[in-house]
């Protein structure tokens, strides 16, 4: 996987979330880690590579390709990928299996049978087949959130892009999602997480993206970005977190 960013902007009214965003990852990059602090552009960049954001400005290229600004073919771009948000957002009215199967059907095309059946793989896999004929109110967090990663491992997506997985979740259930990440980045799945799990993206990625007030302020391969920051504002930040471990 290669992402590629040239001087990328995205407002909210008067709010610039990404202010000439520009960037490169290396080309054999598996799992792309986008850090930094709260408010840097993290959650915006990931929407605007999974093309559920337009950008009002600069070019974005996935594996060589520029990511599309027409709706029409943004929607055919999104298809390709799938995403998992820190709110789950599964559908409250219907079983953990219906989440799943549900979009198979209605965007992917689907035959009810093929559908049920690729949702009951993926809830066995991640430890869901007892649960798969409960609701999201009937589910721990942590559970809600593995069948979050199920539904948009169904259609087996290009690029899984997961926005903080694992922030309102206690210890114990960050643990089971972090699991599952790291199983899934094992196997090959592309995935480009925007996470504060600094740990866990020092374990799973190849490719650091960190983010500050907007910018692409540092670029690298995990192990140099880690070991070598070389910006003032990664070494504050990495820094700081090593303080409060």
């Amino acid at each position: 996987m290669r992402l590629e960013a040239e001087g990328v902007v995205k407002r909210f009214g008067a709010f610039q979330a990404l202010d000439g965003a520009t960037f490169s990852t290396g080309g054999e990059s598996r799992v792309v880690a986008l850090l930094g602090p709260s408010g840097g552009g993290k959650s915006t960049l990931l929407r605007v590579l999974g093309c559920l954001l337009p950008v009002d400005g600069g070019v974005v290229r996935v594996d060589g390709v520029v990511l599309p600004a027409e709706e029409a073919e943004a929607r055919g771009e999104r298809r390709k990928n799938g995403f998992v948000f820190q709110g789950y957002n599964l559908f409250p009215h219907l079983t953990a299996l219906e989440n799943v199967a549900l979009p198979l059907r209605e965007v992917h095309g689907f035959e009810a049978g093929a559908a049920r059946e690729r949702a009951m793989e993926l809830l066995d896999r991640l430890g869901l087949k007892a649960h798969a004929g409960k609701r999201p109110a009937q589910l721990s967090g942590g559970q809600q959130q593995r069948a979050a990663i199920a539904r948009a491992l169904a259609p087996r997506p290009r690029l899984l892009l997961m926005d903080e997985p694992t922030s309102a979740l206690d210890p114990v259930m960050t643990g089971e999602v972090l699991e599952v990440i790291r199983e899934l980045a094992e196997e090959g799945q592309q995935i480009v997480l925007a996470t504060h799990e600094v740990s866990f993206a020092r374990r799973v990625a190849d490719w650091v993206v960190f983010l500050a007030a907007g910018k692409v302020v540092e670029s690298a391969g995990a192990e140099a970005f880690f070991e070598r920051p070389e910006s003032e504002e990664a070494r504050g930040y990495l820094g700081s977190l090593m303080r409060w471990r």
